[in-house]
């Protein structure tokens, strides 16, 4: 009655996943590397340059089609025309 069960541990065992082959490939990879066989990758921060926009396709398009954003000065500007247009023909006068 007081002796409540665990559940039985989950173990997923990989079927087409070769560890020995993994780790033999990479002593073979910092051998080579050891040896001078094989440059020292460095990070490069112009290799990662463009990878989010690759990876959407709405960026994508945007990017082929060169197509600039439109600055929010642009709208303020307009906003603000049209405002005073309309007090303008509302009124029919510039006073506020």
């Amino acid at each position: 009655m007081f002796n409540i069960r665990k559940p039985r541990g989950f173990n997923h065992q990989y079927i087409y996943y070769d560890e020995r082959k993994e780790r033999l490939a990479k002593m073979e990879e910092s051998a080579k590397r050891d040896l001078g066989m094989l440059p020292e990758k460095e990070f490069n921060p112009e290799d990662i340059r463009g990878k989010f926009i690759e990876g959407t396709t709405h960026l994508k398009r945007r990017k082929q089609s060169k197509r600039k954003p439109v600055h929010m000065g642009v709208i303020l500007v307009i906003i603000a025309l049209l405002i005073f247009l309309w007090r303008y023909f509302l009124t029919g006068s510039w006073s506020f």
